[in-house]
């Protein structure tokens, strides 16, 4: 095993916060870190946390950290921002409003891109999970962008999938008939106090699917009313998930090998089209042929 891989292990925040940057931009030595540690993990369990923008889902999480630091849990947040269109990296403002924590070692936050991911979630985001359960945190929460309907990519990492909405949200309704009655295994009304709350409260019980699994609560994340509820309940969830946890990450495990295969192939099939097949993109593009039939070719050469 080498240094950073012990130093990891030993949960030392440098090496973490390295080992994190390696898995993220799959620099070298990313497998061979992964490699060194897969033994050592798997008792980490994850709290995905979307909704609409302005549900007030940091605020949240910063009182729900608060609530697991009091039940001596060591804790860990990802935050999923939006990718900058200019730089490539994340708009790092979850990390800025956490600030507080930074002088307890036993919280760790780290800002990573969605890197345009359909699904708010980085590809990324699985290894950084085991970097982190390999450093000793057991609570791991993954915030995401927050997009709506494409945020079911959170589904792919969280044990437990928490939808926040806002009262005073306009389209909140809509949100939810978008799809993310889907997903979540706990609906929270936030910011309750607000006008509107009662209202959406029951609209989202009347909407969700699969009513007899599904939890609705409301908080008043500012002053932490209704959070204890919430956790004891992520708990809940997370308990009643634990005889089956294997299946799941088996299934986990599955999707990601299936990802990362087609990348592969992708990339390796774009390469061979370029340098073998560029008459048939010529014969396209003077009419000769038809993007069908060359597709077709191809597939039953490569697959022969």
């Amino acid at each position: 095993m080498n240094e950073l891989s012990k130093a990891l292990l030993e949960g030392k925040r440098n090496a973490i916060a390295k080992a994190l940057s390696i898995v993220e931009n799959e620099q070298e030595g990313a497998r061979e870190l992964i490699k060194s540690i897969m033994n050592k993990v798997g008792e980490a369990r994850t709290i995905g946390i979307t909704g609409p923008a302005g549900a007030g889902k940091s605020t949240l999480i910063d009182k729900i950290v608060q609530e697991y630091r009091s039940r001596d849990f060591k804790v860990a947040i990802l935050a999923i921002d939006p990718t900058s269109v200019i730089s490539g990296g994340a708009i790092l403002g979850d990390r800025v409003r956490m600030m507080q924590h930074t002088l307890d070692e036993n919280i760790f936050i780290r800002s990573m891109a969605s890197r345009g991911e359909v699904g708010g979630i980085s590809k990324a985001v699985t290894n950084a999970i085991r970097v982190l359960d390999a450093a000793g945190f057991r609570r791991i929460i993954i915030e995401s962008v927050g997009a709506g309907q494409l945020d079911a990519g959170i589904i792919k990492v969280a044990d437990v999938v928490i939808v926040v909405f806002n009262p005073q949200t306009g389209d909140s309704v809509q949100a939810i008939k978008a799809g993310l009655t889907e997903i979540g295994d706990i609906y929270v009304v936030n910011k309750a106090d607000l006008d509107g709350a009662e209202k959406l409260y029951y609209d989202i019980k009347d909407l969700i699917v699969d009513k007899s699994e599904k939890i609705v609560l409301k908080t008043i994340a500012l002053t932490g009313e209704g959070i204890k509820e919430l956790i004891d309940n992520i708990e809940n969830v997370i308990n009643k998930k634990h005889s089956n946890y294997k299946e799941v990450e088996k299934r986990r495990i599955e999707m990601e090998i299936i990802d990362r295969t087609e990348r592969i192939v992708n990339e390796r099939l774009k390469r061979i089209i370029q340098s073998k097949y560029g008459k048939y993109i010529e014969l396209i593009a003077d009419g000769k042929m038809d993007p069908y039939t060359v597709s077709e070719i191809i597939a039953e050469e490569i697959l022969r």
